[in-house]
């Protein structure tokens, strides 16, 4: 338990971090030679942390990484107006994105870093909706929901007559857009009425309060607070209740929630050295570092591929704008082949 606790405090203060980190003061950086800035997805945030501590080590405090917290929509607004060097980003760029980077002359390169799992979560108390069905989400969170469905026995009727409380991502989150899309079926189509935040503490301090409240965030966040929130078993009509885990992630059998996660660096910055560094640092330490972040690492092979796709600048990204449901490592791993080949 004290290891789970000291991790959610330690993300919490990193998370507080991220978000003063665009106050750094020249003082703070007095000595340093060169600086990397990268911002975007609270969901990609604890991996490229862990990435730019063990590098600023090893640079032995020649090269300073700041990293900070927008949300991929808003790590993507900086990035395509030259502001930063990195997005973290928890969903692949869309055409607005596309556009606005087009328009500001800024090529990128797309690098899938791993996998996560989307966690719905009940409170322990909950013992009626420990497996549900895409159709239930739906019920629970599509736009004519709101207002109208708000109690357990209207999304099932064997379910309580009691009033649910719901929690997602913040509302220019990335994780919130997946969610929408994989669930209700359109992007950016959902109830309005619920409790929204990027501070994942936020979420699970409301469902782990609250026995009739209901709430999704990355699967790294729901293993550090086990012992707070319960996961949801959820059915795509094909394989029954499936709980997120390494397993069930790497067979593909946890849909439709599964989904890759990204870091898209601009070239131009990538022509400094330092940047050229730390993407080589990135790449050979993903996999543990990923793994010690609690997300599912990409095989070895897909590190290397980023690595070569990297060096060649391979420009853009393997999804055209569009949000993709339902993929598994092999189908990107797949996807990004062909891209390399044509």
């Amino acid at each position: 338990m004290e290891k789970k606790m000291s991790l959610s405090h330690t993300r919490k203060v990193l998370a507080i971090t991220a978000v003063l980190g665009v106050l750094i003061s020249a003082e703070g950086t007095a000595g340093v030679d060169a600086i990397i800035k990268i911002d975007g997805s609270s969901t990609m945030y604890p991996i490229t942390e862990a990435v730019a501590k063990k590098f600023e080590a090893a640079q032995k405090g020649a090269i300073k990484v700041t990293v900070a917290i927008s949300g991929t929509g808003g790590g993507f607004m900086k990035f395509c107006g030259g502001e930063i060097d990195i997005v973290n980003a928890s969903r692949p760029i869309q055409r607005k994105e596309m556009k606005a980077c087009s328009k500001a002359g800024v090529k990128y390169v797309e690098l899938p870093v791993a996998f996560d799992a989307l966690t719905v979560v009940v409170n322990p108390g909950n013992t009626w909706s420990r497996t549900m069905t895409v159709a239930e989400l739906k019920k629970m969170w599509e736009p004519a929901a709101q207002g109208k469905i708000t109690k357990w026995n209207q999304v099932n009727p064997a379910w309580p007559d009691e009033k649910f409380k719901l929690y997602g991502a913040g509302r220019d989150s990335g994780t919130l857009d997946y969610f929408t899309l994989a669930i209700v079926g359109k992007e950016k189509s959902r109830r309005s009425d619920f409790t929204a935040s990027a501070d994942d503490n936020v979420l699970v301090q409301g469902v782990a309060n609250n026995r009739n409240a209901l709430g999704f965030f990355g699967f790294g966040y729901y293993m550090e607070n086990q012992d707070r929130v319960t996961a949801v078993a959820v059915d795509d009509g094909r394989n029954g209740g499936v709980i997120p885990s390494v397993e069930t992630v790497e067979d593909g059998t946890y849909q439709p929630l599964s989904r890759p996660i990204f870091i898209y660096v601009n070239m131009k910055a990538a022509e400094k050295p330092e940047l050229q560094e730390f993407v080589a640092f990135y790449m050979k330490n993903a996999s543990a570092l990923v793994k010690g972040s609690q997300y599912f690492p990409l095989p070895p092979r897909a590190y290397a591929a980023n690595m070569e796709f990297f060096k060649t600048k391979r420009l853009g990204t393997v999804f055209d704008g569009f949000l993709p449901v339902g993929l598994t490592i092999d189908d990107l791993l797949q996807r990004e082949a062909r891209f390399y080949e044509n």
